[in-house]
């Protein structure tokens, strides 16, 4: 239509302003609404998605709790002869004792690690108590520099506190601490009592926490290498430990039966429950995303929700419209308007109430997005978002005035002649 043709839809509308300023409202809203939670929806499955940089298909770990309040030293030498014992199983290709397992939403150190000891700021890191046996366990790739050795495991008990030698971390967090160069080789302060070198990077190890409060350090790990022997004290506290083992493929089914078994003939001052005792990386995943998978389901349901009452407005307000119009419609087609020339008429007038609501949401939407990147860890929200969210709302109203523009232009010539 060209500009003389707009003019009587403009007219129109400022008969209606209230009835228009509520469905210009409506698509503004929907569309601020609907494009930052299908951004949500976006960021929680990527999250979900990403690999944790493991073996994830053949890797399990044992929660292995202590009973009988055994001291120190019997709990480093149970620890020994379990691993050994573990390592023997046919189908098992390694294992390792740890604190906490990739995605185990807790259990996992958090560790602050420092250029110098007087400097104030820090990189907060998550980490993982390992041996020379845990890169292999993990599946995960060095990069660069070497593994431990053995005689560098510490071997430490509930009132050990000491910083280790040395250190390896991830890709992720050595671009953190030496964005200028390589990070073998270089020094950290884990703590005040001494510097620990970086002698190893490997390629990626998720933490154990995969919510959304360690989001930004969900790749920044570190492996210390110790062995905890973590005590029960009798009141409070139950200790164990948590053993990682690899199983050689096709033997994961099998292990995750035979591997507690050998570990409670081993020794049976011991209790693997057996509701949660035994875990699979996999199972680890569908457990920590849970709550991820929720919020993206939720979010799209309610996008979904949200453009239906939408397009069930815009069809309710152009019906209502179109009843109102008959006979001035009808004047339109005795004068020589086609049927055609009807359907443009409300496809315009469409256009142009979506046009309006969709400059005011794409401003609605901006300044939510800021909002929630101030209030929650939200990244910036892409432009390109708000044109697709802004081009389907188009789209959508078009669809939705079709079937009241279909009626109108079926309005008969003869309604110029009926009274109002």
């Amino acid at each position: 239509m060209n500009t003389m043709q707009i003019r009587p839809i403009l007219a129109a509308l400022r008969r209606h302003k209230m009835a228009t300023a509520l469905i210009v409202l409506q698509i503004a809203l929907t569309l601020a609404v609907v494009s930052n939670a299908l951004f949500i929806v976006k960021t929680r499955v990527v999250h979900l998605s990403r690999p944790s940089g493991t073996d994830e298909a053949h890797l399990f770990a044992i929660n292995n709790q202590w009973v009988g309040q055994p001291d120190v030293p019997k709990i480093h030498a149970q620890m020994r002869a379990d691993l050994a014992t573990l390592r023997k199983l046919p189908g098992v290709r390694d294992a390792f004792a740890s604190q906490a397992y990739p995605m185990q939403e807790g259990g996992g150190g958090l560790v602050r690690i420092k250029h110098r000891v007087e400097e104030k700021k820090q990189q907060l890191a998550l980490s993982y108590l390992a041996d020379e046996h845990a890169i292999d366990t993990f599946g995960i790739a060095l990069m660069a520099g070497r593994n431990f050795r053995p005689d560098e495991i510490a071997s430490l008990g509930p009132n050990d506190n000491v910083a280790p030698a040395v250190i390896i971390i991830t890709r992720d967090l050595a671009h953190k601490l030496f964005p200028d160069g390589a990070a073998v080789g270089r020094r950290v302060y884990l703590r005040d009592d001494g510097p620990s070198t970086v002698i190893g990077v490997v390629d990626q190890l998720q933490g154990s926490y995969a919510g959304s409060s360690t989001r930004s350090i969900d790749e920044d790990s570190v492996l210390l290498p110790a062995r905890y022997a973590s005590a029960d004290d009798g009141a409070t506290y139950a200790g164990g430990v948590v053993y990682l083992v690899r199983a050689q493929p096709g033997q994961l089914a099998a292990l995750l039966q035979s591997a507690p078994a050998a570990l409670v003939a081993q020794n049976r001052m011991r209790l693997i429950s057996p509701e949660g005792g035994v875990v699979t990386l996999t199972q680890a995943r569908t457990k920590a995303y849970a709550t991820d998978r929720g919020v993206a389901i939720m979010m799209g349901t309610m996008c979904a929700l949200l453009l239906l009452a939408t397009a069930g407005g815009i069809v309710g307000l152009s019906s209502f419209w179109v009843g109102q119009r008959r006979r001035s419609i009808g004047v339109r087609r005795a004068l020589g308007a086609t049927r055609g020339d009807i359907l443009r008429y409300f496809q315009t007038e469409n256009a142009l109430i979506v046009g309006i609501g969709v400059v005011l949401g794409v401003a609605l939407g901006i300044a939510a997005n800021l909002s929630l990147m101030r209030h929650y860890e939200l990244p910036r929200m892409p432009l390109w978002l708000l044109g697709v969210g802004a081009l389907l709302l188009w789209l959508l109203g078009q669809l939705a005035v079709l079937g009241p523009a279909r009626r109108a232009a079926a309005v008969p010539p003869v309604e110029a002649t009926r009274s109002v």
